[in-house]
């Protein structure tokens, strides 16, 4: 029995934890080997400034930017690619949410295909997050208005982790080992299908 598509979108944004984008990528690919009734279809969108800390060819899903947005939309009736993205998915991930979308989301500016993805979610859909960021600017106040804002819209926080930071401090702030996002995506898409 072939079995269904369940289509993941993974938002990724500038943190420096954007570099464990190809561990994500390659962990979802080994669990849809263990998967029984259905397998993940991966799509992400990627910020330009992700697009730093991570190799585009190390990524076998496709990958769509701020120019697959424009490239795919020449006059009336052709595609726009971020409502598209939300029509195909089934849930997304954003792993890393960078404090600077982050704000946006909270406010509803969306000026980059993944911020316009976001803005025109069906609300129906799972949508997770995964902040990434410097434990100060994680402990400035204006960060835990920011994530209630998108909890109280039904978004689900998988929370930041403490650890040792890449520029060398020690705190809470980087992201959710890519293990326990796995485990949250598997978990959600579980849940999904067995209301079904």
């Amino acid at each position: 029995m072939e079995k269904r598509s369940f289509n993941l979108v993974i938002g990724v944004t500038g943190s420096v934890a954007a570099l464990k984008l190809p561990i994500l990528e390659k962990s979802l690919m080994e669990l849809n080997e263990k998967l029984q009734d259905y397998k993940i279809q991966i799509h992400i969108i990627a910020t330009e400034y992700s697009k730093h800390f991570f190799q585009t060819d190390e990524i076998i899903s496709k990958i769509y930017d701020d120019t697959c947005e424009w490239e795919t939309w020449k006059k009336r009736g052709d595609p726009v690619m971020h409502i598209e993205l939300g029509k195909i998915a089934d849930m997304m991930v954003i792993a890393p949410l960078d404090a600077n979308t982050l704000a946006k989301l909270s406010t509803g500016i969306c000026d980059n295909m993944l911020t316009c993805t976001v803005r025109a979610w069906d609300f129906k859909k799972p949508l997770l997050f995964c902040p990434a960021m410097n434990t100060r600017m994680w402990e400035h106040p204006i960060t835990g208005t920011q994530i209630a804002q998108l909890k109280s819209w039904g978004y689900e926080e998988i929370p930041p982790i403490s650890k040792l930071l890449m520029c060398g401090d020690v705190g809470v702030g980087g992201m959710a080992e890519v293990g326990t996002i796995v485990e949250k995506i598997k978990e959600t898409a579980d849940r999904l299908f067995k209301a079904l």
